[in-house]
């Protein structure tokens, strides 16, 4: 049965990027679709953050060391340090964290 899905989900992204090709070249060069096509990923991304940090298992609002470990992230990024130290500095944050509390 789970194959099923995953055939039909195969066959619908294939589908899905064979309509992107088939879209006009005036609408694909247009300012507001390469804006739209540049900022889309960001907020996508910041949504899933957001929903990761801030909900818990039984959907609802939480506050845990996880917020905390973004938190870091967050002035990390702001200090303009590289990715993995950005990435280590919070895991490692959301682990102490976990582990004090």
């Amino acid at each position: 049965m789970i194959w099923y899905a995953v055939i039909a989900a195969a066959v619908g992204c294939y589908l899905f990027k064979l309509a992107g090709l088939s879209v006009p070249e005036r609408i694909l060069s247009d300012p507001r679709t390469r804006r739209i096509a540049a900022l889309l990923p960001v907020g996508l991304l910041a949504a899933l953050i957001a929903t990761q940090t801030f909900v818990s298992a039984d959907h609802r609002l939480t506050l845990d060391p996880r917020a905390a470990g973004l938190g870091v992230a967050v002035i990390a990024i702001l200090l303009r340090a590289p990715f993995l130290i950005v990435v280590g500095a919070a895991v490692a944050t959301t682990a102490l964290l976990r582990l004090v509390l």
